[in-house]
């Protein structure tokens, strides 16, 4: 008898033990850019192995647009972005008593790509771009030689990120001139590695997504480079951040919940994102931003300060550095 209960007692101190455990494991909700994704899932992956399992990070891919949606509404902690936060998703925020912080992470080219047996496609131009995807193209600009003469009367296949991408955000707004002002007849995916599918399968298609995306399926896929003032330019680390990579060089942001960045768990894992970017954003196929912007972006973070920095300013063609200057000029 003695035994047993001993036996039970032990039962009960181990499930109690687990239950404890349970309990005491914390999550952080992360939401948002299928771009920013794979830099926030490595920093998850060894911040969660830093903190040996007491705190959990989920990190979703729900596009920034849907990353947004679950944000505004109290449901993530923190939303990835790859283009600032809409007017109407500041409005959202503020129906639902939600501030939050912005920070800046990375910087990311798009990439214009098209399969790998395309042998007509040296360099496009900001209006090669504009011809393909503007909305009045729809059902009529249909074969590769309405862009231009001399490039074969084959059809034009088109893949992109879906509505509620940030990218496709950005990129419409740098191509045709209005974010979300594009044709809707073309493959689109929030899954970039259903873009890299279509696009390697298929001689006539073109398509866009993160650089990073390419860097990973460069053995698939035929990087194109894009005309601007300073001739053909394709997208690199040096391109990107030196600005001629010019429309579609563009930075990427965390969004930090305020009330959310108050609880302990949220203020680590926020400062070792930051510490540890200069080493994991390369790491992934991104940029790291400068050393400076680091330093005032975790100066934003523990001042707690609120809001976009791009309220009524150009989101296409700038640096992020230079906002983050005049952030601080403005104390």
């Amino acid at each position: 008898m003695f035994k047993c209960k001993m036996c039970f007692m032990l039962i009960l101190l181990t499930v109690s033990f687990f239950q404890t455990s349970w309990a005491a494991d914390t999550i952080i909700k992360i939401d948002g850019s299928s771009t920013v994704y794979p830099i926030t899932e490595a920093v998850a992956e060894e911040f969660q192995a830093a903190m040996k399992g007491t705190v959990k990070v989920t990190v979703g891919i729900s596009g920034s647009g849907g990353g947004f949606k679950k944000f505004s509404r109290g449901e993530t902690d923190i939303s990835e972005a790859s283009r600032p936060i809409k007017q109407k998703e500041i409005e959202a925020c503020r129906e639902n008593n939600i501030e939050y912080i912005e920070l800046p992470i990375a910087y990311d080219g798009i990439a214009v790509v098209v399969n790998l047996k395309n042998d007509w496609v040296k360099t496009l131009t900001i209006e090669d771009l504009r011809k393909m995807w503007a909305p009045e193209s729809q059902g009529t600009v249909m074969k590769w030689s309405q862009i231009r003469p001399e490039w074969p009367d084959t059809p034009l296949k088109l893949f992109g990120p879906g509505a509620d991408s940030g990218t496709f955000d950005y990129f419409t707004e740098a191509i045709v001139g209005t974010a979300k002002s594009s044709r809707g007849d073309f493959t689109a995916s929030e899954d970039d590695n259903v873009l890299v599918q279509g696009i390697s399968g298929d001689k006539s298609a073109l398509g866009y997504f993160g650089l990073a995306y390419y860097e990973e399926n460069k053995d698939k896929l035929k990087l194109v480079p894009i005309e601007g003032s300073q001739g053909p330019v394709l997208p690199s680390k040096k391109t990107v951040m030196d600005g001629s990579y010019n429309p579609l060089s563009r930075p990427l942001f965390l969004y930090v919940n305020a009330t959310a960045a108050e609880r302990q768990e949220i203020k680590d894992f926020i400062a070792f994102y930051i510490k540890h970017a200069p080493q994991l954003v390369p790491e992934t196929g991104y940029i790291p931003l400068p050393e400076s912007a680091y330093k005032m972006a975790l100066e934003r973070f523990n001042s707690r300060k609120t809001g976009t920095m791009f309220a009524g300013k150009e989101t296409v063609g700038f640096k992020i550095e230079d906002l983050l200057k005049l952030e601080q000029e403005k104390k």
